[in-house]
């Protein structure tokens, strides 16, 4: 988003996000922008008066957070607050402000606000100056494309109206958002709390010469891109008329889409036509960026949820792997080769983090090497998809560059992203059509590939039972082989140890190898701890429906400690052996495996015919 004149770029319509640290005055701010401009009841606005008149504050400020629906819950007991959206009107212009808390634990909030907001107003504390969410909420700002700030430096009254505070502030936001590519920055002091600079000017400010913060607001000019870029209609539904006639639904996120427009179905690439369009259920001719619409196409192609129709002349890139930007916000950390859902506008596909290239340093904003990203991070990924998608770079086409990242397990949104360019490898690398598949090699063997898949403590007996499930079914003439987690380290996996980053690492490649030997048609035994539930559940997502068998041995933790053939347990427990499981790194055991094996009640030969009967069943 750039400035640009009033006559070629002024619009009636400001998306703002608010931001700043806890106690810099939101809450105050916006109570003000909404009782001054008349948006408060008489009853709001008697309350607003009292509380000024008293300068009642808790947490060090006016509490105007209670004349604003949605935040009375005001962050007790840690209770998630979602983005509260104010709306305003003023005689020049209409606005949509995102009231964004300012705790740490809440940046997905700001993120959230961030993502549709064409300025930012990031309030700061005179008293405090710059503080470590000042820069968080900046850089993701910049990380969202928002190129306008409003610099709001509140609580001047408490410093005697002194300007060079003020001034020093200023100098040194402007020269730390200049580093992120924002340049477009306006300072403003003010005193939330008495109004002082936000509607009205006041005599305290006599050295200060710019606007209000109120005039700044009514007058900044914002490009609006959507009309300009191509059309893009990601299919959000396929809806069926009387008659059958088959129409795509969604909302265009850009650009003007006609009755007879020649069209492209992305990823696919299959060319068509607008036969009809109708806009919120109305036939029309047009549809112009942020209409519902829906489409009936005059060819019979093969289109649905999650593809995106884009004109002919300006079709859309497609791709599996990507380098993007990624906001992290799970207390799980973010690790190389852990598998999540990936969802794009109206598409969800399987995606794994490849590589961590680095995290930004939000103050310094030095590229930091990082093996994982923690809570709030901020970094650069690789990420390879399990479907290639159709895409746009999110600094041309943000509605189609931008995606979330789901924990497949909790279904939590776990973390925000941009995409910054597909990555060229993926397109120099294709499936081979092979003449002998998986179903042929699996007839010749005259057995149904699996993969089993043994989990548990160390010691707790996994290679014994593999190890005898692997000779009963040898002894059926089934043809199987066992990957046993020491083997297996001693050659492919030689070069990881056992930080939670190997051992994802370590997973993910036997994984890959357990699936090649089913697609060789062989019963395949998986013997290691695999103490993580999302990499077990990403082992599982490679295989299909039936062909994976989580199988759990159920050896308490003083039971395997008791046996500890290795020693492992007594390095453990000496501090030779950090990180080890069911000592100082967890266990996470299964929610829903195919079998329980108790070993406190059977024997391992028993236990082994349960796993065959299973199998043979």
């Amino acid at each position: 988003m750039t400035a640009t004149s009033a006559q070629s770029g002024h619009s009636d319509f400001l998306r703002i996000v608010a931001c700043g640290s806890v106690d810099d005055g939101k809450s105050t701010l916006i109570g003000r922008l909404l009782a001054e401009a008349g948006r408060l009841s008489e009853d709001e606005q008697a309350a607003l008066a009292r509380a000024s008149a008293s300068h009642g504050t808790r947490n060090g400020e006016l509490d105007y957070a209670l004349l604003l629906d949605g935040l009375e819950a005001e962050r007790e007991q840690g209770i998630t607050i979602d983005v509260a959206w104010r709306h305003l009107r003023t005689a020049r212009r209409r606005y949509l402000i995102a009231d964004c808390p300012g705790h740490v634990q809440y940046t997905r909030n700001m993120a959230t606000g961030a993502s549709v907001a064409d300025l930012a107003i990031v309030l700061v504390d005179a008293g405090k100056g710059l503080l470590p969410q000042t820069f968080q909420h900046t850089a993701i700002a910049a990380l969202f494309g928002v190129r306008h700030v409003l610099l709001a430096v509140n609580k001047l009254d408490r410093e005697g109206y002194d300007r060079e505070r003020f001034e020093a502030i200023a100098e040194a936001y402007r020269a730390h958002a200049a580093q992120l590519g924002i340049e477009a920055v306006v300072a403003i002091p003010l005193a939330a709390a008495t109004g002082e600079n936000v509607t009205t000017r006041s005599a305290n400010f006599s050295w200060y010469a710019g606007p209000t913060l109120l005039e700044h607001l009514d007058g900044v000019r914002i490009e609006r891109r959507d009309e300009q870029l191509p059309a893009r209609l990601p299919v959000q539904s396929v809806l069926r008329a009387d008659g059958g006639a088959r129409w795509l639904a969604g909302t265009l996120v850009s650009g003007v889409l006609r009755v007879g427009d020649a069209l492209r179905v992305e990823p696919a690439g299959a060319n068509a036509t607008v036969a009809e369009l109708a806009r919120s259920g109305t036939p029309a001719q047009a549809a112009r960026a942020g209409d519902a619409v829906a489409v009936r196409l005059a060819e019979d192609v093969d289109a649905g949820r999650g593809d995106v129709l884009a004109p002919a002349q300006a079709p859309l890139s497609a791709s599996d792997q990507f380098a993007a930007d990624v906001l992290w916000f799970d207390q799980a950390a973010l690790l190389p080769g852990r598998r999540y859902q990936l969802k794009l506008g109206a598409r969800s596909v399987g995606a794994r983090v490849s590589e961590i290239k680095h995290k930004l340093e939000p103050q310094s904003l030095q590229p930091l090497a990082a093996k994982r990203l923690e809570f709030n991070d901020i970094g650069q990924i690789t990420l390879s998809l399990d479907a290639p998608i159709a895409f746009a770079t999110y600094a041309r086409e943000p509605a189609l560059g931008g995606f979330i990242l789901i924990d497949p397990a909790s279904l939590a949104t776990v973390g925000c992203g941009m995409i910054r360019h597909g990555l060229r490898r993926a397109d120099n690398i294709h499936w081979q059509a092979l003449s002998v598949d998986r179903r042929a090699r699996a007839a010749l063997k005259g057995q149904q590939p699996r993969c089993v898949w043994f989990t548990g403590l160390s010691g707790a007996g996994k290679s014994t039972i593999a190890n005898l499930v692997e000779a009963g079914l040898a002894a059926r003439g089934l043809h199987t082989y066992l990957l046993d987690g020491d083997n297996v380290r001693h050659g492919l996996n030689r070069d990881l140890g056992f930080t939670d980053e190997d051992r994802v690492e370590n997973l993910r490649r036997v994984s890959e190898v357990a699936r090649l030997m089913t697609d060789a048609g062989l019963i395949v035994l998986v013997s290691f701890i695999s103490p993580f539930r999302a990499e077990r559940g990403s082992a599982r997502a490679l295989f299909a429906e039936g062909d994976f068998i989580e199988v759990f041995v159920d050896t308490p933790l003083a039971e395997a400690e008791r046996r500890d053939v290795k020693g492992l347990y007594a390095k453990a427990r000496r501090g030779e052996l950090p990180n080890f499981t069911g000592i100082d790194s967890p266990y996470e055991p299964p929610e829903s495996p195919e079998l329980t094996l108790d070993t406190l009640s059977h024997s391992s030969e028993e236990l082994a015919r349960q796993v065959i009967a299973r199998l043979l069943d």
